[in-house]
């Protein structure tokens, strides 16, 4: 071989090793986003989300990258959103508004890791085996927001105790609802509180769903814990402050946007728990070996100057009880 061949040889192969190694270097992971809301209204929890994510060292755009599917509270979407993931061959779908995502994404695949956020038994849909074990592709973070009913309907007694009719507002659209409406209905005769159900299927059903609560004569309202009215909390409180009827909520993102009272757990740190969870697996852990993870302190918080605009006087007891916020 004379020196000139030998020189090109080294000079290939030299050029031709950074090629193979960029070849080689394992693609950017893509986390499916699916939830049943608004980019706007759940803006709060992405960055929780992502918060979560930097905790095991994932910062989208830069190491991992985020494909969002917002079905905006239009359930008919989410199987297809789910399909299209599936489809990219993402590496985690991230499942969050509810229930819904997170049926439409366990119906979609048996193999892309699912993380889900939501408010039911995650056994009674099917979604993993045991909470301890889940046993799938799917585990969790579930803020059980349905087994609160008792207590929320209690509180909200307690703060208004002249409301002798209390209105529920539920979404009729949500597979959820019937599961929400119901605990109502029974904790509601076991403490002897007559009740009423005003539905809304979208935003522009509002009105007419505080119209309604007002006719009935309803003292005070019931909110229940659907992604549309999370994630359209701004106008929710402020129809409520325009009817002047003092209203309980899940979760405390909505009395921070001016909403009277809340009891459940902290929807923040549920999704900051979900993007942990998407971290692991990202890093190889088992959805089948992670357990669905359930919030152990749950929130009074009441708007001390919602409460002053109502002429509502918050009870010592609560006030002990409760996190007071302006």
């Amino acid at each position: 071989m004379n020196r000139r061949h030998f020189t090109g040889l080294l000079t290939g192969a030299f050029v031709g090793w950074p090629l193979t190694a960029r070849a080689q270097r394992p693609a950017i992971p893509v986390i499916g986003y699916l939830a049943n809301a608004s980019p706007a209204g759940f803006a709060t929890f992405v960055g929780a989300f992502r918060r979560g994510l930097a905790e095991i060292g994932y910062v989208e755009s830069q190491n991992v990258v985020m494909e969002y599917r917002w079905a905006e509270g239009q359930h008919d979407r989410l199987p297809r959103f789910a399909a299209d993931l599936v489809h990219r061959q993402v590496a985690v779908i991230m499942a969050t508004g509810g229930n819904a995502p997170a049926i439409a994404a366990k119906a979609a695949t048996s193999t892309i890791p699912i993380v889900f956020t939501g408010g039911s038994d995650p056994v009674r849909l099917g979604l993993v085996a045991s909470l301890s074990r889940p046993g799938g592709n799917a585990t969790g973070v579930i803020n059980i927001s349905t087994e609160l009913t008792t207590k929320r309907l209690q509180l909200l007694r307690e703060l208004v105790p002249s409301a002798t009719m209390i209105a529920v507002l539920s979404n009729p659209a949500s597979p959820e609802a019937d599961a929400q409406v119901r605990p109502i209905q029974e904790a509601a005769r076991s403490i002897g509180q007559m009740i009423h159900v005003v539905t809304a299927r979208t935003e522009d059903d509002f009105d007419a769903a505080f119209a309604t609560a007002r006719q009935k004569r309803a003292g005070a309202l019931f909110v229940t814990g659907d992604p549309l009215f999370t994630s359209r909390r701004t106008e929710l409180v402020a129809l409520a402050a325009r009817y002047t009827i003092p209203a309980s909520y899940s979760f405390r993102d909505l009395v921070m946007a001016g909403g009277l009272m809340s009891y459940g757990a902290n929807l923040e740190d549920v999704h900051r728990q979900a993007g942990v969870y998407t971290g692991r697996i990202l890093k190889g852990a088992k959805p089948a070996e992670l357990p669905v993870l359930q919030p152990s302190k749950f929130d009074l918080v009441i708007n001390a100057r919602t409460a002053k605009a109502l002429g509502i006087a918050i009870p010592s007891k609560l006030i002990l009880l409760a996190e007071l916020i302006e």
